[in-house]
């Protein structure tokens, strides 16, 4: 595999982890077992019929889970802890035979990529859920798994054609992240004075029976 190559299955694995870790490891476990790609040695493991086999479970799972109003949220919460190690590991296992240090680079750099869209996905999702409707949710679900699923298949492919939408999509990320953090703010801030405003109103209206009294 030539370096360009190699750099955009880098990314697009740490990328495409960071929104469904599930599609990702069973899309390159199954193109690498059909012989359309030739994954480097420390990823050949993802065609193992057992690591297909628990990625397609667990993407069944995650895909009724994510189009559940609150529930895609928790279930987002949950897979910080998964999606990004993972796609740091992926990151790491796509360069191939290097040397330790250009190893742990991939995985630094893999890490913060699917960081970073991990956010975007979650995030987006707590914005989305102030809206009771469930459509919204199963369309942003289903946009994510084909985004995934074409991303990944641009960056086996088509790597400059990838790598120049993930630039896209970082500076876009720079631009958003920031907004997006001040609506989910602004969406808990609603969510506390919903809950909290009857206790602080029978608060004031007692502070101001007592003189009168």
């Amino acid at each position: 595999m030539d370096p360009i190559h190699t750099i955009a299955l880098t990314m697009g694995s740490a990328w495409a982890s960071g929104i469904n870790l599930y599609a990702t490891v069973f899309m390159l476990g199954y193109l690498g077992m059909s012989g359309d790609i030739a994954l480097p040695p420390e990823l050949q493991m993802l065609s193992h019929p057992l690591v297909l086999g628990a990625a397609a479970v667990m993407y069944c799972i995650e895909f009724f889970a994510d189009k559940v109003p609150g529930v895609d949220t928790g279930w987002d919460t949950l897979h910080t802890f998964v999606r990004i190690p993972a796609g740091a590991l992926l990151a790491a296992g796509a360069v191939g035979d290097v040397s330790a240090p250009a190893e742990f680079a991939a995985m630094l750099v893999g890490g913060s990529l699917a960081a970073t869209s991990h956010a975007a996905k979650a995030g987006s999702r707590v914005v989305i859920n102030a809206s009771p409707e469930p459509f919204t949710n199963w369309a942003a679900s289903i946009t994510e798994d084909v985004t995934v699923i074409a991303g990944l298949w641009a960056a086996l492919h088509y790597p400059w054609l990838f790598l120049a939408a993930l630039l896209v999509f970082i500076l876009l990320m720079i631009w958003l992240l920031p907004k997006l953090w001040r609506a989910i703010v602004k969406v808990f801030s609603f969510i506390g004075r919903l809950f909290g405003g009857g206790r602080s109103g029978e608060g004031g209206s007692g502070g101001g029976a007592g003189p009168a009294s």
